[in-house]
C-alpha cells in the first residue's frame, strides 16, 4: 500500500516537472515538431 502511494507521489511530480518543462520549451518543442513535420513529409 505504502509503494503505490510512493509511486502515485512520484508520478504526480514527473507530470508537475513535464508541464513545467514544456510551458519552459514550447517555442523549441514547436522547432522540434515542424522538424520532424518537415523530415516526414520531405520523404
Amino acid at each position: 500500500m505504502e509503494l503505490n502511494l510512493i509511486f502515485k507521489i512520484i508520478f504526480i511530480i514527473c507530470v508537475v516537472i513535464t508541464s513545467y518543462a514544456i510551458f519552459r520549451n514550447l517555442d523549441i518543442i514547436k522547432i522540434i515538431l515542424i522538424y520532424f513535420k518537415h523530415k516526414l513529409l520531405g520523404k
